[in-house]
């Protein structure tokens, strides 16, 4: 029969509302909007008004928590279904059901009913022993071998008193191991007090010295940062480390008595000791109950927590860096070469033109073994001069430096082509290579070359050739490979979604890959709105976008004020206004009484109108005003200006670092503990968290993020670990002569260029090359790979709260 499931505790929009601290109404709004279909981007954007401006990152907060709360909800219902199945859903225990706010809690309330495997437990209940268990636990004078005397019966398998108490104890273990309050307030105990420990498995220490400074390693769960928590499950999944989970810090001596778990259970169901005849066997019960049962299960419970808590940060990461990297500065519509380095298999070089079109490629060898550098500079100079080349991406794999000084060398023997040379990050540029998508968009190219084609391109536009990649791909997280692809993806699609929608897209030259990003587009639509362009030409206006096969009225509604068309017919099309809110322009037109396009970029007029003039029924003030703004900017970008890092001349190679240079770089992560920066050498190095600024942060993404060129100070080198301390506080001290360094943390499988593989020609695989923003493929690098640092920068490490 059908279980209700209303009449208890807030709505799931009310609990949203108090979580973001806004009124229910507005959850509602939104909550509508999104069920109806609309996308968080058009809603951030184009209802305001009716969501009363909740931004797109509440806007995904509450898309998340309402996803979580109605799984709980479609949970809750299932239970109560179960439970009144089985006759047992008394008024109480509905309430408690109700109640219950997250999915633990209803499952916790839920164990004691929830169909099991046959247990000790209901075996002894069958023989007749719960009252037995009942009484003892009632009535501690009683003596447990007289009471249980009374029960022994062979038929129902009870062979002795011996036999029946131990039914009785199974009994019992399993109710206290059921109820839900205790084990709700055990857990919490457990999280807040307890530790995870680490040891090295024996025999392993050679074999998993990455993992060295967890080989006998303790630390409290709440203090537990992301990085941290994977690098120890890694090692754990390695087979290189143990992991406990232990519920109290560790002791000075031996335990004595019983623990504060034990007695929090025993006060629970009333038992102590009072040397009585059944109190010490009600205490073995109690001690029983938690190391069996409590125990194992809050120890799981525990380490799924971490696990989750772990994920969640390093997707927020992941997420923040991608949004840095995709939004970062775009050089724009310049014909560009890119260069793909390499040592025996050569250069490969492709040049596109301003539009991205490839016009030209080539293979040269400037590098070991051919040394055809002269014959290389040539070759490069003529395809400059052929195609008007602004611009050389150089990707920053292996032989990047060395790629880097040949084009320095072009631009000094040939000033007159005026071509500037930068290198870019050509993380995943090996999946695109590989891909369907790529065949298809370069087809009959050599999948070698397309690699440079992309490198190329995202100079050009990062954001419009990285779509083209799987998010997961472009690697600038932590452990991605260890976390849930499922949430990763899902975060990382929703940070894709809203950059390509923050930018825009011009709807006449975007791939398909890029149209598949934009509110209200799905693949197929993407592809056709290609196959349309293709056939029938540039789109004119965006209302022809409604020409396109099964591209209906909402799909319209959606994209419509994120599609853009430079040179249309109508210079709105251009803009982000939305063909909804024409009417609006139209009578700040007839207002003012200027043409559309002496209005459009027109600051002194635009500044001079009042927006609460133009508010009508349909369109509000934050509308309003938007449409102002975009009429004074139109189709502003919110990415940053282009500029290159100039990397020092002379310093190419680990060993060419000194401590005290002071070099520019280029941010390529950023982890909670730090930002990894490419100085040139092939290299990546570190500025720890407090040494980014002269004031306290506790977010380094507050001061630098994935692209940022920044001047940076080199603390300490440590040839041997390839290791690198940068300081962005250059008045910092350097280490002292003759220490060795090692201050770079744990990087949570962030650091670029760490744990190489071997990939083609011996050269490292693409996917894990260095890169500006790149990660090796899973299992490419380890946690800790090191030793405990020695130096003094490291010793400022533990001091500041890094421990491993």
């Amino acid at each position: 029969m059908a279980v209700s499931t209303s009449g208890a505790g807030p709505s799931i929009e009310q609990r949203i509302a108090e979580e973001l601290g806004v009124r229910r109404g507005q959850v509602q709004a939104a909550v509508g909007l999104l069920d109806g279909g609309a996308t968080v981007p058009f809603v951030a954007r184009y209802r305001k008004e009716v969501t009363e401006g909740l931004d797109d990152a509440q806007l995904r907060s509450l898309e998340e928590r309402l996803g979580y709360l109605r799984e709980l909800e479609e949970r809750r219902r299932t239970v109560l279904a179960s439970i009144d199945e089985q006759g047992k859903l008394t008024d109480e225990l509905r309430t408690q059901l109700l109640a219950a706010e997250t999915k633990a809690r209803l499952e916790d309330i839920y164990l004691p009913y929830k169909p099991k495997r046959r247990t000790r437990a209901q075996t002894a209940k069958e023989s007749g022993l719960e009252p037995l268990a009942d009484g003892l636990l009632g009535d501690p004078t009683v003596s447990p071998l007289a009471a249980a005397a009374a029960f022994v019966d062979a038929s129902k398998g009870v062979a002795d008193a011996a036999a029946a108490l131990d039914g009785a104890r199974a009994i019992l273990v399993e109710r206290f191991a059921e109820d839900a309050d205790l084990v709700g307030v055990l857990r919490e105990r457990m999280w807040s007090r307890g530790h995870l420990t680490a040891k090295v498995r024996a025999g392993k220490e050679a074999e998993g010295a990455k993992f060295s400074d967890y080989f006998d390693f303790s630390e409290p769960f709440p203090k537990m940062p992301s990085h941290r928590i994977l690098a120890m499950l890694r090692g754990e999944k390695e087979e290189v480390l143990s992991l406990t989970v232990d519920p109290l810090p560790p002791a000075d001596g031996p335990a004595t008595g019983p623990t504060e778990y034990e007695r929090a259970i025993a006060a629970r169901f009333g038992i102590s000791d009072r040397g009585r005849p059944a109190d010490a066997w009600l205490g073995d019960t109690v001690r029983w109950a938690w190391r069996t049962k409590l125990l194992v299960h809050l120890g799981i419970d525990l380490r799924m927590r971490l696990r989750r808590s772990a994920e969640e940060e390093a997707v927020r990461v992941f997420a923040a860096n991608l949004r840095d990297l995709l939004l970062a500065a775009p050089a724009g519509t310049r014909a560009t070469m890119g260069l793909d380095p390499g040592f025996r298999t050569g250069v490969k070089v492709a040049v596109v033109d301003a539009t991205g079109k490839v016009v030209a490629t080539d293979v040269i060898h400037p590098h070991v073994p051919q040394n055809q550098w002269d014959r290389s500079i040539a070759t490069l100079a003529r395809l400059c001069g052929d195609h008007h080349v602004d611009l050389i991406a150089i990707g920053n794999g292996t032989a990047s430096r060395e790629t880097d000084r040949l084009a320095q060398d072009l631009v000094k023997r040939h000033p007159d082509l005026k071509v500037t040379p930068a290198v870019v990050s050509e993380a995943g540029a090996s999946v695109y290579s590989a891909s369907a998508y790529a065949s298809e968009e370069l087809p009959g190219l050599d999948v070698s070359l397309r690699g440079a084609v992309s490198i190329a391109r995202r100079l050009q536009d990062p954001l419009a050739e990285l779509v083209k990649i799987e998010p997961r791909a472009i690697g600038v997280g932590q452990y991605q490979h260890d976390l849930s692809q499922t949430s990763l993806s899902r975060s990382l699609d929703a940070v894709v979604e809203d950059c390509v929608n923050a930018v825009g897209v011009d709807v006449n030259t975007a791939s398909a890959p890029l149209l598949r990003r934009v509110s209200g587009i799905t693949a197929g639509l993407a592809d056709g709105i290609v196959a349309h362009r293709d056939t029938n030409g540039p789109f004119r206006t965006r209302s022809a976008l409604k020409e396109v096969p099964r591209l209906g009225a909402k799909a319209f509604e959606q994209a419509a004020g994120f599609l853009r068309i430079p040179d249309g017919d109508d210079p709105l099309d251009s803009s982000a206004v939305h063909p909804e809110a024409y009417p609006v322009v139209r009578r700040i037109l007839t207002e003012t009484g200027f043409e559309l396009r002496q209005l459009i970029g027109n600051t002194a007029v635009l500044h001079r109108l009042r927006p609460e003039a133009f508010v009508d029924d349909r369109f509000g003030l934050p509308t309003v005003t938007d449409i102002l703004s975009e009429l004074d900017k139109p189709g502003r970008d919110p990415r940053p200006a282009f500029r290159t890092a100039s990397f020092k001349e002379g310093v190419e190679e680990l060993k060419d670092l000194r401590p005290g240079m002071t070099l520019e770089g280029v941010v390529t992560n950023v982890a909670a503990f730090g930002a990894f920066i490419d100085v040139g050498v092939h290299q990546d190095g570190l500025a720890h968290v407090s040494a980014l600024s002269h004031r306290f942060v506790s977010d380094p993404r507050e001061v630098v993020k994935p692209g940022d060129v920044v001047t940076c100070k080199v603390l300490d080198v440590d040839l041997v670990r390839k290791r690198i301390s940068l300081s962005l506080r250059l008045d910092d001290e350097v280490a002292p002569p003759g220490r060795a360094s090692t201050a770079t943390p744990d990087d949570g499988g962030a650091r670029p260029g760490a744990g190489r593989r071997p990939g083609r020609d011996g050269r490292d695989g693409r996917d894990g090359r260095r890169g500006r923003a790149g990660t090796p493929s899973s299992g490419a690098r380890g946690s800790r790979e090191d030793p405990p640092p020695t130096s003094a920068v490291a010793d400022a490490l533990r001091r500041a709260g890094y421990q491993g």
